[in-house]
């Protein structure tokens, strides 16, 4: 995997096209959010469009639009896709994380 990218597992990428089969959109969209014990979380969803400031890379044939702020600390993730009993969810393994809280909503970078 490039460092410089993000990229997807092949269940992260079959779920988002599932989500934009039945809502549309560009992509997935990556982004990350002030909360929690340690700082911070992902907020992803599917990409309406992309803005003059988002990065956007080439995933197992899906675009992936990153925010300019989430960059820095997203860069080089691969996102995976779990289906675990009754827990379906993305899961991220980030290169960038230096901790996490107790129940894993929130991380710190370095």
């Amino acid at each position: 995997m490039n460092n410089d990218q993000i990229s997807l597992t092949d269940a992260a990428a079959e779920r988002v096209r599932d989500f934009m089969a039945r809502e549309g959109g560009i992509g997935l969209r990556v982004d990350v959010r002030r909360t929690g014990c340690s700082g911070w979380a992902y907020d992803v969803g599917i990409a309406r469009d992309a803005e003059a400031s988002d990065h956007v890379f080439e995933a197992r044939g899906l675009k992936v639009v990153v925010s300019d702020k989430a960059l820095p600390m997203v860069m080089g993730t691969e996102v995976d896709f779990v289906h675990e009993g009754l827990v379906r969810e993305f899961r991220f393994r980030n290169p960038n994380v230096t901790g996490e809280c107790g129940c894993g909503e929130s991380f710190t970078v370095g």
